[in-house]
């Protein structure tokens, strides 16, 4: 496989506008994005919907492209970025990585790029880890997922993703939205329009799923911290 990551930012974040320029240790978030990102050893881009994002990604030898600002997301913006800088197919898996995980470990976006290889009828592959407390099972914004899970416990095919409380014994998987897409299923993925699930759950992998999709899951120790809030990007500062 020829996997490109790309990181899709756009200044208009609703909790946090501007989000992709706060100032971590003395460099722009989407800055600390991307370098983390080429530690994987992997071709990068930041899909930018914004000029400023290009600008202050080229200042620091990155690899952006400037596209549509009012695509509707991130999965819009990065099939919208891959068409610009690859229309000879050159690339035939993505790895969507976001912008607001400045810390996160190289070896994730790597881990999605070999559970696509390793697993011939996975068209997306994605990330899970364990709760990190027992409020996460009723916390609304942790999306978990529901997983037929291999014999190892490394790795499982998704059932379902949800924001509702899980009920059992069992492990309780939080989901962490980094996903690897064969190219042909990004671009039926994008093609398709919002599913009822989707829109219900306001979460767009539900989408793939009701298109039939199948979504794998590997499993990681914990989950990267993802810049939503003020007090999340305080947080990130002082890991930095």
């Amino acid at each position: 496989m020829n996997p490109l990551i790309v990181i899709p930012a756009r200044m208009a974040a609703t909790r946090l506008p501007g989000k992709p320029l706060a100032d971590i240790g003395g460099l722009p978030m989407i800055v600390r994005a991307f370098q983390q990102a080429e530690r994987s050893e992997l071709p990068v881009l930041v899909a930018a919907g914004d000029a400023e994002i290009v600008e202050v990604v080229e200042a620091h030898g990155g690899r952006a492209v400037l596209t549509d600002p009012a695509l509707p997301s991130g999965s819009d913006r990065v099939r919208a970025a891959l068409h610009a800088v690859d229309p000879e197919r050159r690339h035939d898996a993505v790895i969507n990585l976001q912008g607001d995980m400045p810390l996160a470990d190289p070896a994730i976006a790597r881990l999605c790029a070999e559970t696509l290889a390793a697993r011939p009828d996975c068209d997306i592959a994605t990330l899970v880890a364990k709760e990190a407390s027992f409020a996460d099972r009723t916390n609304p914004d942790v999306v978990k997922a529901v997983l037929a899970l291999a014999a190892d416990g490394r790795s499982g095919r998704a059932l379902y993703f949800t924001r509702s409380t899980l009920y059992g014994e069992g492990p309780v998987w939080r989901h962490v939205g980094v996903y690897g897409y064969r190219r042909a299923a990004l671009e039926r993925f994008c093609a398709a329009p919002p599913s009822a699930l989707e829109r219900r759950e306001k979460l767009e992998q539900l989408r793939a799923l009701e298109l039939g999709m199948i979504i794998d899951a590997a499993v990681i120790e914990a989950a990267p911290l993802s810049v939503d809030n003020f007090d999340d990007l305080e947080a990130v500062r002082a890991l930095a």
